[in-house]
């Protein structure tokens, strides 16, 4: 414990009929010893209790006593007894009549109880698995000022001989200090017990000490490796468990669940209480009621009761951030006045100078910590609404699903979400900006008095412009973003039609109507950026109206008018945080109200209505031979609630093992039929029961943009025999053993490299390759020609396939085989006509004679693909629509996977079978391009915005920053005349040129601005019209071999990068690259020496790169994410 040798008492002290500086009131070292004593301890008990309960609730594990833990222990007992010690010499001179000032009792007794709470918080640490603590690392670091005052101001004194135990303790009390606050920063051994499972390749965030976290010194390794080489998908650290995917959107399902059935049960019991209250429910309220609970309320309680804790914490961050934002005014104003004071004493300058840096670097480091936190919420929030939104898509009613396109869904996920995503930064936004301008005009109250006001008027003034702009840009962007539809439609009409356009010749046409959509495009965003530049150059020239009106109304209004160095530079620091604040508070407001209307969307989206999960009785394990394996009893079922029923009184019973046909005519209810054994239907009445896995293999295919056998296995463990034989079965080996890689070629986007019947016969081999006990089989036949869906129907289907055995419902047009069928089915009009073996209904001469008489007619025509020359009995003569052609024709051996086992799961690496380095690829697929950019992609910009318009922005952007750089000298000027008479004589003048330089200044950002934004648009026109035309002039090859979503992204994405992004990224570039030569400039000219420091920061700075992760376009998340919305039957 640190005393020190002296109370503070006396009037040298605390003078308040003196009039003295401020500085020297909170730089007296009475104060700092003061704070020094009671600042520590008030931190950990107010914060102690909180972590406690935090550390109680995330234990990770249980410590071993290692040798860090027993120093700090050591240590920590060594100081209590050092207070101990304090306590007990006070109590003793007391006793003997010595008088003691009463610090010297009060400041040990509450150092030795903070430091007692201090123990209990390491011993309970290390019980919970904490291997490092910010809390304690703050404050041991509080503790450290005090006795580091005491023992330099006993160093000062001396007197060692007067008081030896007060200067020992206090020497001692400084060295323990200093030892705590080292071992607080590192960092402790793993616990013996880890919750979470052992990572191959752990996030060093994990293993790292407190001071480490908070400099994000743990990530310096993986920026080193991406500055020396381009970072890749295995550089990447293992995710941990509250990261994950699979984590993320469990929590989030559980809780979306539970509020929203909470929801539900308080909307029926006001709906029965209203009921009670008005005796009869009419049908005319009962949409009011369902209308009353609102849909938002769940979603938004599901969210917070997930995401509270990072969101706290993150806006604790902000507030500790804006604490040392405006600590940075109220510094620069007692440096000022420490300059205008000639009789303080040098060290209170360099303390002010010292805690001005480090409030500066301290707020940018909490503000870097608020935006990871914020990132890091706003990855969980995508990964589990995402995910979510998947969910739902997969246990949609048919009702459902006609109100919901699959363009809707894929809205939701990447227009809505990123909505969302984007608002979290904002939340916080409309109060505390609020906070700002209050503290803002606080501050100018004490600066300028009464003249604070007019800068309230200021801004009222300006706001009405804003508006009037913010209003005017709107119109022109949804202008804009109307013609980006149009032409994006067109693209995507002419790019889907190619081969049509290039055989007729009509390439030309369609280009020129291209380009007079985008012409229009450029034109709306023209007047867009004009707008903008003046909104910009508004929120930019505000702080230099504000100040010019300020200065002005002070200098000619208020008794004391002298324009000094303090109230001059401290108001523009003011004012630039208040322009900050008014800058900020439109986007924060715009941005919440965008976000509550896409949080509605997901919320009417997550409230529609599902399948019923009762309306099948479905059980797990196999039935036996002979029992039943599917029954329906009185079926009655519908598209969705409330509408006509479209199967009436099925009674259906299928024995294990059977294979069961079910015909009759278009629209007479087979397919409703598997999809009522699905429970995709509604049931109204009736009970329906299935015995064993179900696979079901769609009238439509649906593949995956993977690889032929990732799409078969579909992440069941790799069976090489079983996968052969069910390939040959299926009749595509002589399909796969073509292809380039086997096995592992791509079948590209939507299956582009497969013709419709290679499609289908991979959609029934994933069916079989999973090995089911009943498959539901709607119509796989159709797709076949005649001879290879005979084959496919002996191989697999038949009676001697590689399905006998199991149970088995085929819809089928293909009459000729049912002869083979052990009981078949008729339905008309959604029920059964007749059903029974095919010879007993031949002889009935029913419905079934007459599906078979009208089959015979010439008219009658299956739906299907005819293939070339694909023959079941000559493998080599396949020839699909759309193979990829050439490439080794080898044997199987080499052709189909490695002989250890694996399985296709998307999370291993390494495996052979998942990509090969031989795999084969669309030829014509976009490569990735890792490395620095090179210098002629820039030149090609450069070249295309044009030299003579680059040359004339870099000279207006030069002219107002000198503009900006004499206006602040002015400043200076302004703040160093004489007074006379408690005025400034040329106060005017200062005041008319600082007004013409400010306005001077406005002009040249406009015009740099303006022309850097259509400059932009001048390159992007340019650039599209090359692109245009260089995919338009490409063979048909090039789109046979180059995936539509690709091509697409080049027009839409990327082109909204070119337009929007690249010109506002070089705005940017353009105003801080300047700025920072102005401050440089007036650095080095005010102290030369810094120039030393300026220039090897720079270099450094400027040499520090970090390559950027890229993804393989192969695996693109957006193909990923769409094909699960688009076969969300077959998932």
């Amino acid at each position: 414990m640190a005393v020190p040798a002296e109370p503070c008492v006396g009037q040298e002290v605390w003078n308040w009929t003196e009039p003295e500086p401020t500085a020297a009131h909170l730089l007296n070292v009475c104060f700092l010893k003061t704070a020094g004593v009671w600042v520590p301890p008030m931190y950990l008990w107010v914060l102690g209790p909180i972590y406690l309960l935090y550390i109680h609730r995330h234990g990770r594990g249980y410590l071993r006593m290692s040798l860090l833990f027993k120093a700090k222990l050591v240590l920590g007992l060594t100081l209590i007894m050092l207070c101990t010690s304090s306590v007990s010499v006070a109590l003793w001179r007391i006793q003997r009549g010595t008088p003691q000032a009463p610090e010297f009792l009060i400041h040990p007794t509450v150092w030795l109880t903070t430091m007692s709470f201090a123990m209990f918080l390491i011993h309970t640490e290390r019980k919970k698995g904490v291997r490092t603590s910010g809390v304690l690392f703050g404050y041991w670091l509080l503790c450290f000022p005090l006795p580091a005052t005491s023992a330099a101001q006993l160093a000062l004194q001396g007197g060692f001989q007067s008081d030896p135990f007060y200067h020992l303790s206090t020497y001692l009390c400084l060295s323990l200090v200093v030892a705590q606050f080292v071992l607080s920063c590192l960092v402790d051994h793993p616990p013996f017990f880890p919750e979470d499972p052992q990572q191959s390749n752990p996030c060093p965030e994990a293993e790292a000490s407190f001071p480490s976290r908070v400099m994000f010194w743990w990530i310096s390794g993986l920026v080193w490796r991406g500055y020396r080489r381009p970072l890749g998908p295995e550089d990447l650290w293992s995710l941990s468990r509250e990261n994950s995917s699979e984590e993320l959107v469990s929590q989030f399902e559980r809780e979306w669940k539970r509020n929203r059935s909470a929801a539900q049960r308080c909307a029926k019991a006001r709906a029965a209480k209203r009921k009670g209250s008005c005796g009869v429910e009419t049908p005319e309220m009962q949409p009011l009621l369902k209308q009353e609970g609102s849909q938002r309320g769940p979603l938004l309680r599901a969210i917070w009761q997930m995401s509270r804790s990072t969101f706290l914490l993150a806006t604790f961050s902000i507030i500790i951030c804006d604490v040392f934002r405006f600590s940075v005014p109220k510094l620069l104003s007692l440096f000022l006045e420490f300059m205008g004071n000639p009789t303080t004493p040098a060290w209170k300058g360099y303390l002010l100078a010292v805690l001005m840096f480090l409030s500066a670097s301290l707020q940018s480091l909490v503000e870097q910590h608020f935006m990871y936190r914020v990132k890091v919420l706003q990855m969980r929030l995508r990964t589990a609404i995402t995910g979510l939104v998947y969910r739902k898509v997969l246990v949609l009613s048919s009702a459902s699903r006609k109100v919901s396109a699959v363009g809707d869904v894929v809205n939701l996920v990447s227009v809505d979400v990123q909505r969302l995503m984007e608002s979290v930064i904002y939340l916080n936004g409309p109060w505390i900006t609020i906070i700002w301008m209050i503290i803002c005009f606080v501050y100018l109250w004490q600066l300028l008095g009464p003249s604070a006001l007019t800068a309230i008027a200021v801004f009222m003034s300006l706001l009405p412009l804003n508006f009037f702009i913010t209003k005017k840009r709107k119109q022109h962007q949804e202008e804009h973003m109307g013609q980006k539809d149009s032409r994006a439609r067109l693209t995507s009409c002419i790019i889907r039609n190619m081969k049509t356009i290039k055989s007729h010749g009509w390439e030309g046409a369609f280009l020129e109507r291209i380009l007079r959509i985008r012409g229009q495009e450029l034109g709306a965003l023209r007047t867009s950026n004009l707008l903008f530049s003046v909104s910009l150059v508004s929120f930019q020239v505000s702080t230099f109206l504000v100040a010019l009106v300020l200065f002005a109304v002070h200098t000619l209004t208020a008794e004391e008018n002298t324009m000094d160095a303090e109230k001059a530079f401290v108001t523009l620091t003011v004012l630039t945080i208040l322009n900050k604040a008014q800058v900020f508070l439109p986007f924060s407001i715009n941005a919440v109200v965008q976000a509550r209307v896409s949080f509605d969307r997901l919320a009417a989206f997550l409230c529609l209505e599902e399948v019923d999960p009762g309306a099948v009785d479905s059980s797990p394990s196999r039935c036996s031979a002979g029992e039943t394996c599917i029954s329906i009893h009185d079926g009655t079922f519908a598209w969705s609630r409330g509408s006509t029923p479209c199967l009436h009184r099925i009674n259906l019973t299928v024995p294990q093992g059977r294979l069961l046909a079910v015909v009759g005519a278009v629209g007479a209810g087979k397919s409703s039929l598997l999809s009522a054994l699905l429970g995709e239907l509604s049931k109204v009445e009736g009970s329906v029961r299935i015995k064993g896995s179900v696979a079901y293999v769609p009238q439509e295919a649906w593949v995956q943009n993977t690889s032929v056998v990732e799409n078969v296995c579909f992440r069941q463990k790799l069976d090489p025999l079983w996968l052969e034989r069910v390939l040959e079965a299926c009749a595509l080996w002589p399909d796969v053993s073509s292809f380039p890689a086997g096995v592992h070629t791509k079948i590209g986007e939507q299956g582009m490299n497969l013709s419709g019947g290679q499609k289908q016969r991979l959609s029934l081999a994933r069916a079989v390759y999973r090995k089911a006990a009943v498959y539901l089989l709607d119509d796989p036949l159709a797709a076949l020609d005649a001879h290879v869906g005979q084959h496919v129907f002996n191989q697999v289907i038949g009676p001697s396939g590689l399905l006998h055995g199991t149970t088995r419902i085929l819809v089928t047009h293909a009459l000729h085989v049912l002869p083979q069928a052990d009981w078949i089915v008729v339905l008309e009009d959604g029920a059964i006509a007749e059903m029974g073996p095919y010879q007993e209904l031949l002889h009935r001469k029913g419905a079934l004679v007459g599906l078979l008489d009208a089959a015979g007619h010439p008219e009658d025509s299956r739906d299907g693909e005819a293939e070339l020359t694909t023959e079941a009995k000559d493998p080599r003569g396949s020839a699909g629509r759309g193979r990829p052609a050439g490439g080794p024709k080898s044997g199987r051996s080499m052709k189909l996977v490695p002989g250890k086992d694996s399985t296709t799961s998307e999370t291993q690496t390494g495996v052979a079978l998942d990509d090969p380095e031989w795999a084969g690829r669309p030829t014509g697929e976009d490569s990735v391009q890792d490395g620095r950019v090179k210098a002629t992609i820039y030149l090609t910009y450069l070249r295309a915005v044009g030299a003579p318009l680059c040359l004339y922005v870099l000279f207006l952007f030069l002219c107002q920053q000198v503009a900006s750089f004499c206006c602040s000298y002015w400043l200076s000027l302004w703040a160093d005349d004489p007074t006379v008479d408690g005025r400034q004589t040329q106060a005017a003048l200062r005041g008319w040129v600082f007004g013409l330089l400010g306005c001077l200044q406005a002009l040249g950002l406009f015009a740099s601005m303006a022309m850097v934004l259509l400059g932009g648009i001048r390159a992007s026109r340019l650039l599209f019209q090359r692109l245009l035309w260089d995919v338009v002039l490409s063979p048909i090859g090039f789109f046979e071999r180059t995936p539509f979503g690709n091509l697409l992204n080049h027009f839409s994405k990327e082109t909204d990068i070119v337009d929007v992004d690249i010109p506002d990224k070089v705005r940017s570039l353009l105003i801080y690259v300047f700025g920072l030569l102005e401050v440089i400039l007036a650095v080095t000219v005010v102290t030369p020496l810094a120039a030393v420091v300026i220039l090897p920061v720079l270099v450094l700075y400027a040499g520090f790169q970090v390559g950027e992760i890229e993804q393989v376009p192969g695996a693109s998340p957006r193909h990923l994410s769409q094909s699960p919305v688009s076969g969300q039957d077959s998932v």
